[in-house]
């Protein structure tokens, strides 16, 4: 897929529009109706966009419910807590999400504390029941181009705001229809995939299979990640096997991981390491059981990012990658993992790594042969 983006600095910058960006949040990716409850929330960074947001759908009828997260939130929740709130929802935090019709979250990338992997693992056990509730109904996640998500990027602010833009297609004079040459060019590879059993990846430190036989694979097309550039399914939980070592550095709860590498057996991890954060990896793994199985097989489409920023939501979308998820599957994809954590790591097939299919090569070095 072509996105007209250039990591290299293009000749005029294009300066981030958050009108702009609500509207195709609120027309396309919600498709907001008059009279629904929808939830708008993000850090305080963000709120040139959180107001813009609000604003577009209020014009459209809807009911915007607006919550804003101080910085450093998060933190003080997994320090502080007591065990009681630790460890427990309150049913009101469940009542609320079930009386939404919608919810966006915008990322609001900023520094994070180094804090105890354990005490976050056990928080966001907690919450499960809330994010099952919102995944349930409609839901979108976009970015908000901070000044520390600039620097994690290695880029200076104006850049990286004109990679947002351009990313996101907000360069286009027509986005919506953007969005659609890309659905319908993944809807061709979804055509191959659907018909394959056994997926095996291969680079360097990794050999995997996977089975997804009688599974779907979903067309990302930018209505829930803004931006996107993916298929992807859930494999059959028993079925992993091998080893794979994930080349891109994720994050997870705030903390880098670097060169995690997992072993497989069965379809449960059997053994973990890391280059960085290894004490982080471990911590998401003993989350619960379903953490130690993968929920997501994923399969990057965007030709237009091509280089790590260190958010998950344009990494996992580089072409010519794959990520695979520990933890909850999507139900839309018949895949039955349970777990509260869903974390997308990701290896990168550009440089002698291959994507094979019952034993055909379907891409090689990062291109479909297809």
């Amino acid at each position: 897929m072509q996105t007209n983006t250039d990591q290299a600095t293009p000749a005029l910058l294009l300066p981030y529009d958050p009108e702009r960006h609500a509207a195709l949040l609120a027309d396309y990716c919600l498709m907001a109706r008059e009279g629904e409850r929808l939830l708008v929330a993000g850090g305080q960074a963000a709120t040139p966009l959180i107001r813009a947001l609000t604003r577009t759908l209020l014009t459209r009828g809807a009911r915007p419910v607006v919550r804003v997260d101080y910085p450093g939130q998060e933190d003080d929740f997994a320090e502080l807590a007591a065990d009681a709130v630790l460890d427990a929802l309150h049913p009101a935090d469940l009542a609320d999400v079930e009386a939404l019709d919608g919810s966006l979250r915008v990322l609001t990338p900023e520094p994070g504390r180094a804090g105890d992997a354990a005490r976050r693992a056990r928080l966001m056990a907690a919450r499960a029941p809330v994010a099952a509730a919102r995944a349930r109904k409609k839901w979108s996640l976009t970015l908000y181009p901070t000044a520390h998500a600039a620097a994690q990027a290695g880029m200076g602010e104006e850049a990286f705001a004109d990679f947002v833009m351009r990313a996101m297609f907000l360069d286009r004079a027509d986005p919506v229809a953007a969005w659609g040459e890309v659905r319908d060019m993944q809807a061709r590879i979804i055509e191959r995939l659907t018909r394959a059993d056994l997926v095996r990846i291969e680079a360097p430190g990794t050999d995997l299979t996977l089975r997804v036989d009688g599974r779907t694979w979903a067309n990302s097309d930018g209505r829930r990640n803004m931006p996107s550039g993916e298929v992807f399914t859930g494999p059959l939980e028993d079925s992993a096997e091998g080893v794979v070592t994930f080349t891109i550095p994720a994050a997870y709860q705030g903390q880098m991981v670097r060169g995690a590498r997992l072993v497989f057996r069965a379809g449960e991890v059997v053994e973990a390491s890391a280059e960085e954060g290894e004490d982080v990896l471990r911590a998401a793994l003993a989350t619960d059981p379903g953490a130690l199985r993968l929920g997501e097989l994923g399969i990057g489409t965007n030709s237009g990012i091509q280089t790590p920023t260190g958010n998950i939501l344009f990494d996992e979308k580089i072409g010519g990658t794959v990520h695979l998820a520990l933890g909850k599957s999507y139900p839309e994809t018949g895949g039955l993992n349970s777990s509260a954590i869903h974390w997308d790591l990701i290896t990168d097939l550009r440089q002698g790594g291959r994507l094979s299919l019952d034993g055909e090569v379907v891409q090689q070095n990062g291109i479909f042969l297809i």
